[in-house]
């Protein structure tokens, strides 16, 4: 039963974690397509674009799991309700939606 309670705690997680590391541009990584090669945090584009999706999702993957380790034993006395693990991220559909309105409505 906790293993449900974290793997929701860590839907919830990844997700708000996510468009936090979207928005301040917190990427673990970042990959330089044109150049085949990868580097380590946010890095500005060089000779091409620079993709910072990887280390975003590297970004909320790794403080999704520490949190969610963290609050392994809090879970082990308290239930979460299994709905979090769905409205967190839905609720961060929205966020990114309101986020990228310019780009659906100029």
């Amino acid at each position: 039963m906790t293993q449900q309670r974290a793997l929701t705690l860590f839907a919830a997680l990844f997700a708000v974690f996510y468009l936090v590391a979207v928005e301040m541009n917190w990427a673990l990584i970042t990959y330089h397509p044109r150049q085949e090669a990868w580097g380590w945090g946010a890095q500005a584009a060089t000779k091409g674009p620079a993709m910072h999706w990887y280390g975003w999702l590297a970004s909320a993957a790794l403080a999704a799991t520490v949190a969610t380790l963290i609050a392994v034993p809090v879970l082990k006395r308290i239930a979460i309700p299994t709905w979090i693990g769905w409205v967190a991220p839905l609720a961060v559909i929205v966020a990114f939606a309101w986020v990228l309105r310019i780009f659906f409505f100029r």
